[in-house]
């Protein structure tokens, strides 16, 4: 009995111990992570890629990205301590498919905006980079075609989703990419670019992954049903007339302003200096009569 009395106060000691709250909160936070890892499937990357498959895109990694990226994805940073690349672990096949299929990667140059270009790699290069960047950690997958579809839908369904897509767009992607998707200024030398015409897939991809300037959609924020519904509202600006004449692109007002200043003002000025020459010529030859 006295045993167990000594073993309860020693127990209560340490309890009452200082690193007793760090010890129980470091073993929280593993265990919430195991079960985040262990029950969120809808992040991983379940793409099955083969060990060839694996191989071959590390091979092209070591001689296109690891420069930048590191020779295992782990980013790299410059002596003054800026990144020059980030870490890939976690990203997922589906933001090496959308930045090297849109060319945006391999980068040109660092900068603030990495532009998009004809993509230097081969769809089947592209899927191998992807198996071997998945396989450095679990990430978004690329998606299925059915994942961005209309396909199957009535009618009444297809406008319900491009309606549901607009007041999606309107709340959380007017303010970089204009109301019409057609791209904008952004702080620090960036700019949001044109999205009107862009492949579904590569939009679900991008609201999935969050390249450069732009936020990260997880399905947490945005499912996949709303991000369908977006690029489904974004397909339909392409058959929408515009009902306000010549539209000058969709840039917004700045260029509609700037547009009837130049030549709305610029016209009704010219006009005045003509007709006011032309009435001192006139005045000059009845003078002289």
């Amino acid at each position: 009995m006295r045993l167990l009395n000594r073993s309860a106060g020693r127990l209560s000691r340490h309890r009452r111990g200082p690193l007793a709250g760090v010890a129980v909160l470091l073993l929280a936070l593993l265990s919430v992570g195991g079960l985040y890892t262990l029950f969120s499937p809808a992040s991983a990357d379940e793409t099955a890629a083969s060990a060839d498959q694996v191989a071959q895109g590390r091979e092209l990694f070591l001689v296109s990205c690891a420069f930048c990226h590191g020779q295992n994805g782990e980013g790299v940073r410059t002596t003054s301590g800026d990144q020059l690349g980030p870490s890939l672990v976690g990203v997922g096949s589906a933001a090496v498919d959308f930045q090297v299929g849109t060319g945006r990667m391999p980068m040109v140059q660092p900068g603030a905006q990495v532009p998009r270009k004809p993509e230097t790699f081969s769809d089947e290069e592209i899927a191998a980079l992807g198996a071997y960047v998945a396989s450095l950690g679990p990430g978004p997958a690329v998606p299925d075609e059915g994942d961005y579809s209309l396909e199957g839908l009535s009618d009444e369904e297809r406008e319900a989703a491009i309606v549901r897509g607009g007041q999606i767009f309107l709340t959380n992607c007017t303010a970089c990419h204009n109301f019409e998707g057609s791209g904008g200024a952004m702080p620090r030398g960036g700019y949001a670019p044109k999205i009107r015409g862009v492949e579904p897939r590569y939009i679900y991809e991008a609201l999935l992954t969050g390249p450069q300037n732009m936020p990260n959609f997880s399905n947490g924020n945005l499912s996949p049903d709303e991000k369908r519904d977006v690029i489904a509202y974004l397909g339909s600006l392409e058959e929408m007339p515009n009902y306000g004449g010549f539209g000058l692109g969709g840039l917004g007002p700045v260029t509609e302003g700037l547009a009837a200043w130049i030549l709305g003002i610029g016209l009704c000025v010219g006009a005045a200096v003509w007709i006011a020459a032309h009435t001192t010529r006139t005045n000059k030859k009845k003078v002289d009569a």
